[in-house]
């Protein structure tokens, strides 16, 4: 999947002369990390956020490098609606620590929750949702999020005992587009009423809409960033053809207001989308900052602060480190 042209990369040297680089502390540790460093390309239209996750290598990371680009160089798409309805994000905490978290979400009335994290015992997986539920009501929409975590009979049996707290669905249980057909079909063979979103399998493929093709899930989880940008993820969600949940990948508000642009220009959105975990940050490079208030995010782009992209500027060592990286995923881009 290509998500972007020749002709649309600006010269390497203009993304560099506008590169900012910072490195923000999490408010709990999240995928492993404790910081979540991010870097800035500033351009005609404002900033772009470019930060795939350390471990992804150039061919990938320049899907992110394309969103950016987009962000900093041309114009979203249409807004269709002001408002966007937003879920609350539970890392993989003990459940004591699970009312905290839920009170920075101001009323959100659904919540993903992270499972099957590395090191942590079904049971944590467990303790945690039940907390969820008894914060949240009855009323309340849980989905879970396996990071394809889980073998097929993993997920089978985790999703059995997780369902009798009410799942909306769970997001990418297994790692591969055929187990998760195969756990579909064991699902529905148990009578486990569970719905399967897909994430990873859509974001990380080079074939995105194949999830659909092949009856791999009930839910598509769009992100902006790993698509290639807003244009790029609207038109693979159109195209599957599958109910749509935007969400975001532990960005700060700039990458939260692309989410937010493809959010607002899908023709519908009957789900809560994942694009409140600006909260999970505790710094910010706006005052405008995108965090939920009534369960829902405004439809806007923040002004970028000179100020704090100042204060949360990584180390020196760090700042040369994305420069090669960008240099990396702008080569891949301009070879596509």
């Amino acid at each position: 999947m290509s998500p972007v042209s020749d002709a649309d990369v600006p010269a390497l040297s203009d993304l560099l002369d506008g590169l900012r680089v910072v490195s923000i502390p999490l408010r709990t540790r999240f995928r492993g990390i404790d910081h979540r460093e991010i870097a800035y390309l500033a351009g005609p239209s404002g900033y772009g956020e470019f930060a795939p996750f350390l471990e992804y290598q150039p061919p990938e990371a320049a899907r992110w490098l394309a969103s950016a680009i987009e962000a900093a160089y041309e114009e979203w798409p249409a807004a269709v609606r002001e408002t966007v309805a937003v879920n609350a994000t539970v890392p993989a905490v003990d459940a004591a620590e699970v009312p905290a978290v839920l009170a920075r979400y101001d009323g959100c009335t659904t919540a993903k929750v992270k499972v099957a994290e590395s090191g942590h015992h079904p049971a944590d997986d467990l303790a945690r949702v039940a907390e969820v539920r008894n914060v949240l009501g009855a009323d309340g929409l849980i989905r879970v999020d396996a990071n394809g975590g889980w073998s097929v009979e993993e997920a089978a049996a985790s999703l059995e005992r997780l369902a009798a707290y009410g799942l909306e669905y769970a997001e990418q249980p297994c790692a591969t587009v055929e187990e998760l057909v195969e756990l579909r079909t064991l699902l529905a063979h148990r009578g486990i009423e569970v719905r399967i979103a897909a994430d990873e399998s859509i974001r990380k493929a080079e074939d995105p809409l194949r999830v659909a093709r092949l009856g791999a899930a009930d839910i598509a989880v769009v992100k902006v960033a790993p698509l290639g940008g807003v244009r790029a993820a609207l038109s693979v969600a159109q195209e599957c053809g599958l109910p749509i949940v935007v969400s975001s990948a532990l960005d700060s508000s700039v990458g939260i207001a692309a989410g937010l642009a493809l959010a607002a220009a899908l023709p519908s959105l009957d789900h809560a989308c994942g694009l409140g975990t600006v909260e999970l940050l505790e710094g910010d490079v706006t005052t405008d900052r995108l965090v939920p208030h009534a369960g829902s995010l405004h439809v806007r782009r923040p002004e970028v602060s000179p100020e704090l992209l100042d204060r949360w500027t990584a180390a020196p060592e760090r700042v040369q480190w994305w420069q090669e990286r960008v240099t990396a995923c702008h080569q891949v881009l301009t070879q596509a």
